[in-house]
């Protein structure tokens, strides 16, 4: 079993890739928790949808330039970002997948992992001032 220290920090990562995100206006955005899952490659799984490919792009760099500022971490992998339609980035215990809409629909890694405890993350509201 994970030390606590360990799970703590994938909870903070887990924050900061979503902030990450919503910077870039990422829609859908969902964190799968799997800590309590048998046999899970990852304590989080983060997926976002994108409406296009360049949208795709800002945010997988936005949640690097985050996560490599806030907690001073790289990806260990990253994948995708030539195709432009699903990028992953693996941080070990925080997985973050990026896709245009109608991929994640066709993937369905929500239904993949069924058993997570999933938590579906508010859209934030732009200011009217700002509208």
């Amino acid at each position: 079993m994970k030390s606590t220290l360990v799970r703590q920090d994938s909870d903070k990562l887990a924050d900061v890739v979503v902030r990450g995100m919503q910077e870039k206006k990422a829609a859908d955005i969902v964190v799968l928790n799997l800590k309590d899952l048998k046999n899970a490659v990852a304590d989080y799984f983060i997926i976002c949808s994108a409406s296009s490919d360049t949208q795709i792009d800002a945010i997988a760099r936005s949640v690097e330039e985050e996560v490599e500022k806030l907690t001073g971490q790289n990806p260990w992998q990253t994948e995708g970002r030539m195709n432009r339609e699903w990028v992953l980035l693996d941080y070990v215990d925080v997985v973050v997948h990026v896709f245009l809409r109608d991929r994640r629909q066709f993937y369905g890694l929500e239904e993949l992992w069924g058993d997570a405890q999933i938590t579906y993350v508010e859209e934030e509201e732009t200011p009217a001032a700002v509208r």
